[in-house]
């Protein structure tokens, strides 16, 4: 397979001019469409607006929303004039914001009002108190000193913040040339996109992914689905991770197809708008589909459109598997493995694999990708069969992490091997099997959890000596966070309180699913907790306390 040269920016506006009347986005509840045409132009509006705020090339523009129809906007505007676009998690909390703004150099903060439980808007005013004292684009912060815009993603207009609607109109005052002239010097092999992940090791880091990276990874997915400018993808996973915005976007894009996008996951509404717009593929994790297939109304939809889509996150179950092939018509779908490092994919099953392959491995490397399975302490490649570290290199290898050169030499060896830090084998027939992982990664839905920065959290509590998080498995979730605490002699702390101080704090899914209240932690012979271990042990005392795993 050729790989593209094109810009995100390029891609859009080549289907704007050879296929201007194709829909290129809709979102079904409320009727609201755009064609490629329509779309680009009002990225380029919203990209002159950036400027004009001084948004600059390689500037760090965050964008902190669930799927609202202007994030695709923000992502192409940025795209445009050679700008990083910095995608953040909407589960997070003051000091995993905080973090991020700091750790990425974030130049323009663009969210929403807020998402569940988290106000947005009162969380910046909290951790910027100046937002409400200095002028738009004027902005002066003590703790965020490269921070000069945050902006609204919406109508409404709040203290020091622009809003969308704002920024176009001041977009107005800038020459199309200038846009023009900054879309010319945008280079593929640019950095356009970073996601924040925990990497192989440490706290999270930012990934930094080229136009080229994630745009041929899209390409190269949407190939394995047979995609053509006919299909209609419905999109139910969040933007922010690099399944909804590159195995989403950038595989729909770089064919000139169309998307059918959802705000929130909601099943109900997923197999209404599957019905309605006649969509073509799903993606999701597995404890979607089987959320749908479980909806009590699941039988009074038309689902007869759907052909392919993906299913990533954790292995699903075969018989899972076979429902969506056969009651969800989805008898093309496809299992896609890899890491945000990875832009996200390095592996895929085939639409002719069988549903055995497509549930119990992880399928074969995608087309200019090599992956290999090294034995971590030597370094040779394993024979088939043997267990060993998931490695891949090629056009979808990030560009590094974020000031972190450290971490980067760490992830990446001297011959351009990634390495995953997660276990597997390759079969006689060629199939890659993920077994585990050398990391001590909680995966938990789909979400990548680093135990060490809920570990850290923790022991800001005075009456934690010790603290070791680790991943208890789960049916549904595939693991839950499970917290093993030794206190401080004479002191008390009851389970609900590790809780409740964690509410606010750190993202939902990172609170302790278990709180386990020991004695002592499993240990090497040199004194070395083995975490490994810990996970047996939690299974072990929910079993005597009687509680169900879920």
């Amino acid at each position: 397979m050729q790989l593209l040269d094109y810009t995100l920016g390029g891609i859009i506006e080549k289907y704007a001019y050879e296929t201007p009347d194709q829909e290129f986005m809709v979102y079904p509840d409320r009727d609201l469409r755009f064609t490629y045409s329509e779309f680009n132009k009002r990225v380029n509006k919203l990209a002159k607006g950036l400027m004009y705020t001084g948004v600059m090339p390689g500037d760090k523009v965050g964008i902190w929303a669930n799927n609202v129809p202007d994030w695709l906007t923000f992502m192409f505007a940025t795209a445009k004039i050679g700008a990083v676009l910095v995608t953040i998690n909407t589960n997070y909390k003051l000091s995993e914001l905080e973090f991020l703004l700091k750790n990425a150099d974030i130049h323009t903060l663009c969210l929403i009002d807020g998402w569940r439980d988290g106000d947005y808007v009162n969380m910046i005013f909290e951790l910027i108190p100046e937002l409400k004292t200095h002028s738009r684009g004027a902005l002066k912060s003590g703790k965020f000193p490269v921070l000069k815009n945050v902006v609204f993603i919406g109508q409404e207009k709040h203290r020091g913040m622009y809003n969308t609607a704002e920024l176009i109109l001041l977009g107005e005052h800038l020459d199309e040339l200038e846009l023009e002239d900054a879309k010319l010097k945008v280079n593929p092999h640019g950095v356009v996109n970073m996601q924040y992940t925990s990497g192989t090791t440490g706290f999270p880091k930012g990934v930094m992914l080229s136009h080229h990276n994630i745009l041929n990874n899209g390409y190269s997915v949407g190939q394995c689905m047979k995609y053509t400018a006919n299909d209609r993808l419905l999109v139910c996973v969040p933007l922010f991770h690099c399944f909804g915005c590159v195995l989403a976007v950038c595989a729909i894009i770089s064919h000139g197809a169309t998307m059918v996008i959802t705000e929130n996951f909601d099943p109900l509404m997923v197999l209404a708008s599957v019905e309605k717009e006649k969509c073509t593929a799903l993606y999701g994790v597995p404890t979607m589909f089987i959320a749908e297939l479980n909806h009590p109304m699941f039988d009074l939809f038309d689902l007869s459109s759907l052909r392919t889509g993906i299913m990533a996150g954790s292995l699903c179950p075969i018989e899972t598997m076979n429902q969506v092939m056969t009651k969800m018509h989805i008898k093309d779908i496809i299992i896609v493995y890899g890491l945000t490092e990875s832009s996200p994919g390095m592996t895929a099953t085939r639409t002719h694999n069988s549903p055995e392959v497509r549930s119990t491995t992880v399928g074969f490397e995608l087309p200019n990708v090599e992956v290999k399975i090294l034995n971590p302490e030597t370094g040779e490649e394993c024979e088939d069969e043997e267990q060993g570290e998931v490695c891949c290199r090629g056009y979808n290898v990030m560009k590094g992490y974020y000031n972190n050169d450290e971490a980067t030499q760490k992830a990446i060896d001297d011959e351009g091997w990634l390495h995953s830090g997660d276990l597997g084998i390759k079969t006689e027939e060629g199939f890659f099997r993920i077994t585990g992982r050398i990391k001590d990664m909680i995966i938990r839905g789909g979400e990548n959890i680093y135990p060490r920065e809920i570990e850290n959290y923790l022991f800001q509590l005075p009456q934690i000596e010790a603290v070791e998080v680790a991943g208890i498995p789960s049916a549904k979730y595939g693991e839950q966070v499970g917290a093993f605490i030794k206190l401080k002699a004479g002191q008390s702390l009851a389970e609900e309180e590790v809780k409740e101080y964690c509410r606010g704090q750190i993202a939902r899914f990172k609170i302790p699913k278990y709180v386990f209240f020991v004695e002592e932690f499993p240990m090497t012979a040199s004194g070395k907790i083995q975490k490994y271990k810990l996970k047996n042990i939690g299974l072990q005392l929910l079993e005597e306390q009687g509680i169900e795993v879920k």
